[in-house]
């Protein structure tokens, strides 16, 4: 019997990149998925049949994580074809590069709409449903949230609120629900092109990291004790050492 059989999942932002290769990863481990998209359609229907391949059940949602009544009828239409939701990722997360005394109000607010108020509505919807399951959420921070990036400020604040509800859910969710969340370094997810090479000599490991990587540190939140609540795991081979 694989770890997660049985098991359902929701995954925000899981149409491509990062978000993709964590849903295929919860599902080979035998998890239905639910995953959510806002734009990417075409991309989000591929992933679908990338999952039903492996065997699992899956639906895409369409759904802004930023929006209360979106949030609710994507909790509605997961239970409506699981009849369960054991695991919530909040994995969509907008990023931008901007010089801090450039960034607008629109620009702030944008940024904390989908990376904190995003997974607090989710998490808040799924909370009575994953308190039944005695469930578990994973919340996708950053490197950034831990340390100082001077051009992208609204970010790295964003994440650092998101490492903070990660502890304080932790706390008033427990004991049915275990929350924590990993904060990947830098991660070449395939689709951008150049740039970030010169992490590399920076980072202990001598590489990037990879979208893999990512899902092998929720796959251990996931499916490893539910005794370990509150942690924030780095997955950036090493590269917060030097930040």
């Amino acid at each position: 019997m694989k770890a997660l059989e049985g098991k359902a999942a929701l995954v925000t932002g899981a149409a491509r990149r990062i978000g993709r290769t964590l849903a295929l990863a919860l599902a080979d481990a035998g998890a239905n998925i639910a995953i959510t998209w806002r734009e990417s359609e075409k991309d989000a229907n591929r992933t679908v049949q990338e999952l039903k391949a492996l065997g699992v059940d899956a639906i895409a949602i369409q759904a802004d994580v930023r929006s209360e009544q979106s949030v609710s009828d994507a909790i509605d239409s997961t239970l409506a074809c699981f009849g369960q939701l054991d695991l919530l990722v909040n994995n969509a997360g907008r990023f931008e590069t901007e010089e801090l005394n450039k960034i607008s109000v629109e620009q702030w607010d944008a940024m904390y709409e989908t990376n904190t108020r995003g997974p607090f509505l989710m998490a808040k919807e799924a909370y009575p449903h994953l308190k039944v399951a005695k469930g578990r959420i994973i919340n996708i921070g950053s490197l950034g949230g831990q340390h100082p990036w001077s051009t992208h400020a609204h970010y790295c604040t964003s994440k650092a609120a998101l490492h903070m509800l990660t502890l304080t859910m932790a706390k008033a969710f427990a004991p049915e629900i275990s929350v924590n969340c990993v904060a990947p370094g830098m991660i070449a997810n395939g689709e951008v092109s150049g740039g970030y090479e010169h992490f590399v000599q920076k980072t202990p490991m001598k590489r990037n990291g990879t979208p893999q990587d990512v899902a092998a540190a929720v796959m251990f939140f996931a499916t490893g004790p539910r005794f370990i609540t509150g942690q924030i795991l780095s997955v950036d081979g090493g590269l917060g050492l030097s930040s």
